[in-house]
């Protein structure tokens, strides 16, 4: 059940594209909070908001965040939306989307008419912390620069505005285009699946690589089967069904302290071994020779060792390049320092992407 509290607005912080970082009074005691501009209008300093507590007074991952359901003191209606594909359907902050697919959309014979992503690498993660060195290792090794889109599933958050992740990487020029499918919504493009939001990476956004990451928060249970990114195999299937090359990130850890996520997480092991059921490319990255001896012992009892290819491949250009861009790493509250291989496996799996972007160029030309 969620939990409700009237607040007042001290200050509106930051202004991150639709969402608003503020500081709000709950009954004496300040407390951080988001407004989606979209969802609830403006707000301003002294405006009487109600918010969502939930997600706090349960320890949640939200970065200790209450969120905007209304605006109080400005109750009134606002313009009606684009489109007629609704998202958040039937809570009470659905709202409709101008999706890329529909009759509506200036897109839509684009969609219609498309055949193949003709190999298109995918490169497909299942932590949002994935998505900066995968797609800074694209941008550093193709120079000039190809075209990265970013799809946001919706197994983790759904408003893409809550990502400071995303707008730091848009801003800086390591992403160019956001789709946000399913009932993720916010980013430049809106897709009604996965299927179509690949399509749109290609036909609309003119994209040569695509990221395929959720939303941050996603969602674990200690169990085989049940946590969100178990979708890494179902994307990898859709991924070869349009005819694009498919990229897996490995998630590896060796310091988070649970024993299912060390090395090669059962995550990894799960989606690729158990899910996906046509091939992929698991990208590796060059580490600690010990270790890297232990998670190919992994892969070599899993069902990975005969449904894919694995390659080995630098993974620092991708750390390199964000570095440069004065842009932290940060995942499960460790660092890079304190993790190093987790980022490494993303940007290993970028350069593996421009790998097959430059072979690409090289046959075309």
């Amino acid at each position: 059940m969620l939990t409700r509290s009237r607040g007042r607005v001290i200050s509106v912080d930051a202004a991150r594209g639709d969402a608003l970082e503020l500081t709000v009074d709950i009954g004496g005691e300040q407390s951080k909070a988001i407004a989606y501009v979209s969802l609830v209008g403006p707000v301003s300093a002294e405006d009487e908001v109600l918010l969502n507590t939930t997600a706090v007074k349960k320890g949640l991952g939200t970065g200790g965040y209450h969120f905007v359901i209304a605006n109080l003191s400005s109750p009134e209606n606002g313009e009606d939306d684009a489109g007629h594909i609704v998202k958040a359907r039937y809570t009470p902050v659905q709202h409709s989307v101008l999706s890329v697919e529909e009759e509506d959309s200036p897109e839509h014979v684009s969609i219609k008419e498309f055949q193949s992503l003709d190999g298109i690498p995918v490169i497909i993660g299942q932590l949002h912390s994935q998505l900066a060195p995968a797609a800074a290792a694209v941008k550093r090794l193709t120079r000039p620069n190809a075209r990265v889109a970013y799809v946001m599933t919706d197994s983790a958050a759904l408003p893409l505005a809550f990502s400071r992740n995303v707008y730091e990487l848009r801003n800086k020029g390591l992403l160019d285009t956001t789709i946000t499918i399913g009932q993720a919504f916010g980013g430049e493009i809106e897709a009604v699946n996965i299927y179509t939001g690949l399509i749109a990476a290609k036909q609309v956004a003119k994209a040569e690589a695509v990221v395929v990451c959720p939303g941050p928060g996603n969602v674990g249970t200690g169990t085989t089967y049940g946590f969100s990114s178990i979708e890494q195999g179902e994307i990898v299937n859709a991924v070869n069904i349009l005819g694009g090359t498919a990229i897996a990130i490995a998630r590896i850890s060796f310091a988070d302290p649970r024993p299912r996520h060390q090395g090669l997480s059962h995550h990894t092991i799960t989606a690729l071994g158990q899910v996906a059921l046509t091939k992929c490319t698991l990208v590796l990255p060059m580490t600690d020779q010990m270790r890297l001896l232990t998670i190919q012992e992994q892969i070599a009892h899993s069902a990975i060792t005969y449904k894919h290819k694995v390659r080995i491949l630098d993974g620092r250009p991708g750390i390199t390049e964000l570095k440069d861009r004065g842009i932290k790493l940060s995942s499960m509250g460790r660092s890079f320092d304190e993790d190093p291989e987790f980022f490494l496996a993303a940007s290993a799996a970028g350069a593996l992407a421009a790998e097959i972007i430059r072979k690409q160029h090289e046959f075309h030309f």
